[in-house]
């Protein structure tokens, strides 16, 4: 990079026609320490014959005991929660470890594949004595291709803020597996999470075999979270779809109390379909017969197969529009950009739903009947869900704290990873470095004198279309009068890392093949626009691939370090996994 003249740093990054490999911390080994491992199973060994317990809301349905945490814990229980509830402590690397090892295949669904077999689930529950406390669970189930996240959080804060004990399982997580599992709008405690964890683990171990292998990774941690709503006894569950819908593995929930479907568009199509009815027959999976069902406007390909099904099962689909602003009384919602009042208003109509099935609709006061209830309000203005439209400084330019407005390398964070998302996020990249307001409940800093430079910091997964992906970012970008002076391709962190894993990489390094990201780099090089480099450098300059994020990250912050008369703006997208790397780099 050439601004004000500053020299480029070393470490150097790659270019458009350097060599393929390059070296790269070796990932840690994923291998439990066996003493440590046995230890733990049987300490725990004692709870496996435990007596039962039947659950006071069903004294006929006898059920493994639960452990609550307002009850005294077992002994040899109480003894992994105290050794797990240190940060980063040895008894959780050991459970991520497990975790890691539930990885078997990169194909997400190869029906060829036992452990991909839908009909495990139900052996899965059952083995865990599960079907009762689902069965008792009080569930909004939310599918979709876009937005079902940001939905699912909007519905677990506005029940939250009508005095509801809530439990929220959404995907992926960021920087750590806990995120994925919210108990009253807060990541589960090491401590909770490392007993559940070894309650569920020691059980499937078990009862587990050749005809019936242990779970793969989502299906153990949907199962694992149905262990830690029901046990923590929550008002509410939220579930997030983790894929489609009709054989995800949070569909094991037979009754829910409503059920929505977000946005629908072209993902995971080497699974779902090629097609948007295909997909939408998926999707519309979750929907159950006497369940209200809400969505929002779809093409018309999508919401006639939505409908069709929904009248199969003689469900009242119901089509919410975006929430009218005017109705949060000046309030912002606490998740950024317009596509947000999409989802706001299908997390109204889920949240309203489910307080009148549940006969709570007299906890809400309505003083207008042009607004909706201060609860809602507040639980709108106040959801947080990281690395969607996210705005953080570098901590390490800044002097006391994040929000130091003088910044002068500031990240621009959305997971965005298809095109439709892609074209949200280059319209929010673009209001919020182009508005000299600030944004209500972010980080991000007014303009000032000082000249900014946009960067973008991309990858993606290979099964995505980057052709598609970037085209979509440049030309929404374009449109909204933005430019990138130079583009940044790097692998993601996390693959070369233990899955989740609090430790750092080791310090060894090897070979590793970056034919992805150079490939990245040459469709962004043939792109319109592209050649709007730096000062007006060659295409050929204009874009850099690093062989690791520490080395990109490292590289800009010494950019900056040498201009400090530009404020060097970073748009982190194409992958929630490299924002979560990127978060992870950034607060350590």
């Amino acid at each position: 990079m050439r601004a004000g003249g500053g020299a480029i740093p070393r470490p150097a990054p790659l270019s458009p026609t350097a060599s393929t490999t390059a070296t790269l911390l070796v990932p840690a080994s994923v291998a439990m320490p066996a003493p440590r491992l046995t230890h733990l199973r049987r300490l725990l060994l004692p709870l496996r014959s435990a007596p039962p317990h039947p659950l006071s809301h069903n004294p006929a349905r006898p059920l493994a005991r639960p452990v609550h945490p307002s009850l005294p814990l077992p002994r040899a229980m109480a003894g992994v929660a105290h050794a797990g509830a240190e940060t980063g402590s040895a008894e959780y690397e050991e459970v991520l470890g497990c975790l890691a090892s539930l990885i078997t295949q990169k194909v997400r669904a190869n029906t060829g594949n036992r452990g991909n077999q839908w009909e495990l689930m139900a052996k899965y529950v059952q083995i865990l004595e599960l079907e009762e406390p689902i069965a008792q669970l009080k569930v909004v189930h939310v599918a979709g291709t876009k937005g079902k996240g940001s939905t699912c959080t909007f519905v677990e804060s506005i029940l939250r803020s009508c005095g509801f004990r809530t439990g929220l399982f959404t995907s992926p997580h960021l920087m750590d597996v806990r995120e994925r599992f919210r108990l009253d709008g807060m990541d589960i405690s090491e401590q909770k999470f490392v007993m559940y964890f070894w309650w569920c683990w020691n059980r499937l171990k078990d009862k587990t075999d050749g005809d019936v292998p242990m779970p793969a990774y989502f299906r153990f941690l949907a199962l694992l979270a149905f262990k830690i709503f029901s046990d923590e006894q929550v008002d509410v569950a939220v579930l997030e779809v983790g894929l489609g819908g009709k054989y995800d593995a949070t569909n094991v929930v037979r009754a829910p109390v409503v059920c929505g479907i977000s946005s629908l568009g072209y993902d995971h199509m080497e699974i779902l379909g090629n097609t948007l009815g295909e997909i939408a027959g998926e999707k519309a999976g979750i929907l159950k017969k006497g369940v209200p069902a809400f969505t929002i406007p779809q093409p018309e390909e999508a919401i006639s197969v939505l409908m069709h099904r929904a009248s199969e099962l003689g469900v009242s689909l119901q089509v919410v529009q975006p929430l009218d602003p005017q109705k949060l009384e000046g309030q912002p919602l606490g998740l950024h950009g317009e596509h947000q009042y999409m989802n706001a208003g299908l997390a109204v109509a889920l949240a309203n739903t489910w307080l009148e099935r549940q006969g709570h609709l007299d906890r809400i006061h309505v003083k207008h009947p042009d607004t909706l209830p201060d609860q809602f309000i507040k639980g709108l203005s106040s959801a947080c869900l990281q690395g969607r439209a996210q705005i953080v400084p570098d901590p390490q330019g800044n002097s006391e704290n994040d929000k130091d407005v003088s910044s002068s390398l500031v990240f621009y964070l959305d997971g965005a990873h298809s095109p439709e998302s892609m074209e949200m996020c280059a319209k929010w990249f673009a209001h919020a470095t182009n508005d000299g307001r600030i944004q209500p409940g972010s980080l991000e800093q007014p303009h000032n004198d000082r000249d900014s430079r946009k960067i973008l910091l991309f990858n993606c997964m290979t099964v995505r279309d980057p052709q598609r992906l970037l085209s979509c970012l440049l030309d929404t970008c374009a449109q909204n009068g933005l430019h990138f002076e130079q583009a940044l391709f790097v692998p993601n962190q996390s693959q070369y890392n233990k899955l989740g894993s609090l430790e750092s990489p080791p310090s060894e390094r090897e070979q590793i093949d970056l034919s992805w990201q150079l490939s990245l780099q040459k469709v962004w090089e043939n792109l319109p626009h592209s050649d709007k480099g730096l000062n007006g450098a060659n295409s050929s300059r204009s874009s850099l691939v690093f062989e690791s994020l520490p080395l990109a990250i490292k590289w800009l912050r010494e950019t900056a370090e040498q201009n400090q008369s530009t404020q060097f703006q970073v748009l982190v997208t194409g992958s929630l996994h490299l924002v979560g790397d990127v978060l992870r780099l950034l607060k350590k």
